[in-house]
C-alpha cells in the first residue's frame, strides 16, 4: 500500500473510534453530561491524542540500531526529545516548589499561583541571564580560541569521532562548541536585551508624547511609522545592514552597534503604536484632567500617570518584542550580516555547523552540534512566551 492509502485508513479508523469513545462513554455512565453533551470533533480529538500517545511510546522503544547496522537517527532524536521534555518538566516542577518555600511572602504567593509553564519560563531565563553574566567564568575555553583538533563529533567517544576534552564537540576551525555556546548567550541575549531596551524608550516615549499632545505631532509621527511598518522589517533590515556595512568600515564603528541602532528603529514603530493607543485610553481619565488642573508638566502627566498605568501591558509587550528582536539578530547572524567574527552567535553557528547534520545518519551525535545553537534560540523563545502569557493572563484579570 503507498502511502495516501495508508494515511486514508487510518483517518477513518480513527473517525470511528471517536463514533465508538463517544457512544460507549454514553452508554457507561448512564448518559453523564459530560458525555451526552461531548461533540463528536471533541471525541475525535479524544481519541487522537490516545493514537497519538500510543505511537509515541511504541516509537520510543524501537530499537536504535537498523538491522543493516547503521544508527536509526529519527528514534535517537526522538528519544532525546522525550527525556529532555520530561527532564524539563521535573526541573520546573521543583523549581515552583522551591519558590513556593523560599522568599519573601509576595514572591512565595506568586509562585503558588504560577502554572508549571511559566515556572520552566522563568527558570530558563534565569539560567540564560545567568550563562550569558558569567560567560567568562563558566566558559572552559575562549571564544574565538582555536584549538588543536577540528571537526570533532559530539558525545566524547573517540569510536565515533569524538574527544573527552570537548564534550560537544569543535567546529572546522577548531573551536570548542560548548564555551562558544555559553559566550553565545552573552552575545545574542545581551545584545538582544539592549536593543529591546532602546526600542522601549524610543517607541514608548514618542507614543505617549503623541498621546499626551496628540495634533500635527501626533499625525507626523502615526504617518511616519506607518510608512516603516509597511515594509517587511527583517528585508528591511538586511538592507540597512548592507548599507551599513559599508559605513561601519568607513567610520571605524562596529557593524554590532549599527545593527542595535537599525533594528532598534524598527521594532520601535511597533512600541509605538501599543504606547499611543494605550496613552489614548488613559489622557481621558480624570485623573489626568486633575493634573493638568494643577499645574502639572508633560514629564510630570507621561513617568508619573500614564506610565504606571500603562505598565502591565508594555511588560507583556516588552516579553514577546524581545523574542522578536531575539530572532531578528539571529537571522541577521544566520545570513551574515549581524554579529561579526570572532563573537560568538548562536545564528552564525547554526549557519556554520549545518554541514555536520549531512553526518547524522552514521552519527546521530554529529548532528547535535548545529541542532544545540537552533534549540538554544527555540528554548529561549519558547520560555519568554511562557512567561509573557501568564503575566498577560494575571493583567486581564481572569481568574483560573
Amino acid at each position: 500500500m503507498n502511502g495516501f492509502t495508508v494515511a486514508a485508513i487510518i483517518l477513518v479508523a480513527l473517525c470511528v473510534g471517536a463514533y465508538i469513545f463517544r457512544f460507549v462513554g454514553q452508554k457507561v455512565t448512564n448518559d453523564a453530561p459530560k458525555f451526552r453533551d461531548m461533540g463528536y470533533g471533541e471525541a475525535f480529538g479524544f481519541v487522537l491524542g490516545a493514537a497519538l500517545l500510543i505511537w509515541a511510546v511504541w516509537y520510543y522503544f524501537q530499537p536504535k540500531t537498523l538491522d543493516t547496522g547503521v544508527p536509526n537517527a529519527g528514534v535517537v532524536f526522538f528519544r532525546w526529545a522525550v527525556q529532555g521534555l520530561i527532564i524539563a518538566s521535573i526541573a520546573a516542577y521543583l523549581f515552583r516548589l522551591l519558590g513556593r518555600t523560599v522568599g519573601t511572602a509576595g514572591t512565595r504567593k506568586l509562585f503558588r499561583s504560577m502554572p508549571l509553564t511559566a515556572s520552566f519560563g522563568i527558570l530558563v531565563i534565569i539560567l540564560y541571564s545567568f550563562l550569558a553574566i558569567f560567560a567568562g567564568a563558566i566558559a572552559p575555553y575562549g571564544q574565538a580560541e582555536i584549538l588543536g583538533a577540528a571537526n570533532v563529533v559530539a558525545g566524547g567517544d573517540p569510536a565515533l569521532g569524538g574527544n573527552p576534552e570537548y564534550p560537544l564537540g569543535t567546529d572546522q576551525i577548531g573551536r570548542d562548541i560548548l564555551s562558544r555556546l555559553i559566550y553565545g548567550a552573552q552575545n545574542t541575549v545581551g545584545i538582544a536585551f539592549i536593543t529591546t531596551c532602546l526600542a522601549f524608550f524610543i517607541g514608548g516615549s514618542l507614543g505617549f508624547l503623541a498621546a499626551t499632545l496628540q495634533g500635527w505631532l501626533d499625525q507626523l509621527l502615526s504617518r511616519g511609522v506607518d510608512v516603516l511598518m509597511a515594509i517587511p522589517s527583517l528585508i528591511f533590515a538586511l538592507l540597512l545592514m548592507t548599507i551599513a556595512s559599508v559605513w561601519a568600515n568607513e567610520l571605524g564603528v562596529p557593524l554590532t552597534i549599527f545593527m542595535i541602532l537599525i533594528i532598534a528603529m524598527i521594532d520601535s514603530t511597533r512600541v509605538y503604536r501599543l504606547a499611543r493607543a494605550v496613552g489614548l485610553n488613559i489622557v481621558v481619565m480624570d485623573y489626568i484632567e486633575a493634573a493638568k488642573l494643577r499645574g502639572e508638566g508633560l514629564g510630570y502627566l507621561v513617568f508619573k500617570e500614564i506610565l504606571p498605568n500603562a505598565m502591565a501591558p508594555l511588560l507583556a509587550e516588552f516579553g514577546l518584542r524581545f523574542c522578536f528582536v531575539f530572532l531578528t539578530i539571529a537571522a541577521l547572524s544566520f545570513l551574515g550580516v549581524g554579529i561579526q567574527p570572532p563573537l560568538a552567535d548562536w545564528g552564525t553557528m547554526v549557519r556554520d555547523l549545518a554541514p555536520f547534520i549531512n553526518f547524522a545518519a552514521f552519527a546521530p551525535t554529529a548532528a547535535v552540534a548545529p541542532l544545540l545553537a537552533a534549540g538554544a534560540i527555540a528554548l529561549l523563545t519558547v520560555g519568554v512566551n511562557f512567561v509573557v502569557d501568564w503575566m498577560l493572563h494575571k493583567s486581564s484579570g481572569l481568574k483560573e
